[in-house]
């Protein structure tokens, strides 16, 4: 049976009240729980430190791939990701160096600079939810 989790809502009077998913809201709505799913490459980002997550993004952005290669070798260094424990550091490596290899080689027509500025952006975003909490 699956549980059910809390989270804030911002609703009314009730400003940062807890509520629970699927429970009656303060203005008489349902919650309704709302979670992303990643796919493979994109969970294998590794949460590196905030200033090395930022030069990534800076990379990426002028060079694509380059901050998505670097960012692979940080796993091999400690760096956390989602897939670790399921798949393991080397894979999380490998599917690291594979997303690099696909932002480099489809630079050429712009979806891999667009893709390796968006992969920037969620190590920074990653760096700055670990690193803040």
């Amino acid at each position: 049976m699956a549980q059910k989790e809390q989270f804030r809502v911002l609703t009314g009077d009730h400003l940062g009240a807890k509520a629970i998913a699927g429970a009656p809201a303060a203005g008489g709505g349902v919650v309704v729980e709302v979670r992303e799913k990643k796919g493979t490459l994109r969970a294998a980002i590794p949460t590196m430190p905030f200033p090395l997550a930022v030069i990534c993004l800076f990379l990426n952005t002028f060079i694509p791939g380059l901050g998505t290669f670097i960012s692979a070798f940080t796993v091999l260094c400690g760096a956390r990701s989602e897939l670790i424990s399921e798949r393991g550091v080397c894979c999380v490596f490998w599917l690291n160096m594979a997303a690099a290899l696909i932002q480099i080689l489809t630079a050429v027509i712009m979806v891999g600079w667009i893709m390796s500025i968006f992969w920037g952006m969620d190590m920074v975003i990653l760096a700055s939810q670990y690193w803040s909490s």
